[in-house]
């Protein structure tokens, strides 16, 4: 039932360093703990519920996990039951709320799972109900520990939820199934957040309170926390994602749910709040030299013989990385990394497992001999220079998300901290 990715990003972590693996990505916990704390801040204190779907975002899911926990974040968001169940493996127990929708089939996990799942059919929330029931039928309970859920209302995104005048039926309709079905946050989801222009975003905002309002929720106090709504239980309201936590400061709410941000990136170049300067990268991705050849002016170099050396004499390196590891086929001829602190060019086409960069300029621009094992940066800092996944992601016309999510499973994740070496 476990992604297999989420397996096999497990495997491929460790606390220290290991010298079978040249290529790795350094995550950096001191840096995660100090974004937490920045959010925290720009976040007025609310509680803080990180997503650490998608590996968490390339960094490792378990490790992660565990250590915003420890910094102080109350839960945690995932995709999809098979990242809960990973942490659960793992023996993490602390609350997750799985963001995206479900299937009813998916219901029994779920509830094993201890999950609180965003919910926005009738389908999956008679299938939790009875997913509850049969679970306290098998274990001989006359009580069943009802299942937590949060109902996603669509305010504008337009992937899923459930329309604003539909939310008090709704309501009715989980609570109608207590106490198998226990409504614990309403929930909604900015998509333009991130945007220079706040318009459609207090569009979507001003939906929300208007949903709430005719469900019950009025006042300062669903503003700060939550409420009840009128049925007796907590019901905690949550929208915020890193751009609203940043830049939003009225749809904070009771709880926030910060990503990219976590990970010390920003969620677009037009995010305006200071906060987002104090952020730190919490990943770099290093690789090593592992051949070095001179060769002569008109040489073609890798697949399709894309690229032609034009200089007299250039010294070209190869490098364990590819599309393999997750640095994108369309770096070929376009592409740099760092080596002894200079930019170097990715020439020719990027293969599955290495690729090749004119290291011509090393010699040049410091007086360095290019030798095997030489420390070649994919991302960050190498002396005064940086690369960093803003620039790859621009150059790819993608977003940072993309860059760090798709660095594969092969790539060891090695985890460091600078406030306890």
């Amino acid at each position: 039932f476990v992604c297999l990715f989420v397996c096999l990003a497990m495997a491929s972590t460790d606390m220290g360093g290991s010298s079978e693996h040249i290529t790795v990505a350094r995550v950096h916990l001191d840096r995660l703990r100090h974004n937490v704390r920045v959010l925290r801040e720009a976040a007025g204190g609310r509680p803080m519920w990180p997503a650490v779907k998608a590996n968490a975002y390339g960094h490792g899911l378990v490790p992660v996990a565990r250590e915003l926990l420890r910094a102080g974040c109350e839960g945690l968001c995932v995709a999809h039951v098979c990242e809960a169940e990973a942490l659960r493996l793992a023996g993490i127990t602390a609350r997750i709320l799985v963001l995206s929708a479900t299937i009813p089939e998916h219901a029994a996990a779920l509830v094993r799972l201890r999950c609180e799942p965003s919910v926005a059919t009738r389908e999956l929330v008679d299938a939790l109900a009875a997913a509850v029931q049969a679970e306290a039928a098998a274990g001989g309970k006359t009580e069943p520990q009802g299942v937590a859920v949060h109902v996603m209302v669509d305010t504008g995104m337009g992937r899923v939820g459930i329309r604003p005048d539909e939310l008090q039926a709704f309501l009715a309709h989980c609570r109608s199934l207590a106490p198998a079905i226990r409504v614990a946050g309403i929930m909604s989801h900015f998509p333009c957040a991130d945007a220079a222009d706040k318009s459609e975003s207090g569009r979507g905002l001003a939906k929300f309170d208007s949903a709430l309002a005719a469900s019950g929720f009025e006042g300062s106090e669903h503003k700060a926390g939550g409420g009840e709504g009128g049925s007796g239980d907590a019901v905690v309201l949550h929208i915020s994602n890193s751009a609203a936590i940043l830049d939003l400061p009225d749809a904070r709410f009771g709880l926030v749910r910060p990503g990219i941000a976590t990970y010390g990136l920003r969620p677009s170049a037009d995010v305006s709040s200071p906060h987002v300067r104090e952020l730190q990268p919490v990943l770099e991705w290093k690789t090593r030299v592992t051949f070095i050849k001179e060769v002569a002016d008109g040489t073609p170099l890798s697949y399709g013989h894309t690229f032609r050396t034009t200089a007299p004499s250039s010294l070209i390196a190869t490098v364990p990385v590819g599309y393999g590891d997750g640095l994108s086929r369309s770096l070929s001829n376009r592409g740099h990394m760092l080596v002894h602190g200079t930019r170097c060019p990715i020439v020719g086409r990027v293969t599955m497992d290495q690729c090749l960069l004119d290291v011509s300029a090393v010699a040049a621009a410091g007086g360095w001999d290019v030798a095997l094992g030489d420390e070649v940066v994919v991302i960050g800092r190498q002396g005064d220079a940086e690369i960093t996944a803003d620039e790859l992601a621009e150059t790819l016309d993608t977003i940072n998300y993309e860059i760090t999510t798709t660095i594969s499973a092969r790539v060891h994740r090695v985890y460091v901290d600078a406030e306890k070496a």
